[in-house]
């Protein structure tokens, strides 16, 4: 099972900037992130899952994208939420 619902309102509620913040980068990649490490965890069971590779590929490049995005219009929220996801090193 992927991303419920309840999952993802928590996600919503523990990132967001303001009260009706849905879809700020902040949230969006953790979403993201969230749906990486379960398919990360779904490829070490289903090794010659190809097809989800490739959708996982998306999801990284995305999040990509987002952090990039991020990092160039505000830096220090890009670091405070690479810190608080520890998706760099």
């Amino acid at each position: 099972m992927t991303l419920t619902k309840v999952d993802k309102d928590q996600l919503i509620s523990d990132y967001r900037l303001h009260g009706t913040d849905t879809g700020s980068p902040e949230v969006q990649v953790a979403i993201l992130s969230e749906r990486i490490s379960y398919l990360t965890e779904h490829f070490k069971i289903h090794e010659k899952d190809h097809h989800s590779r490739r959708g996982l590929l998306k999801l990284v490049g995305q999040r990509r994208r987002l952090l990039d995005y991020l990092k160039k219009c505000d830096f220090n929220r890009y670091k405070e939420l690479i810190d608080r996801l520890g998706i760099r090193k």
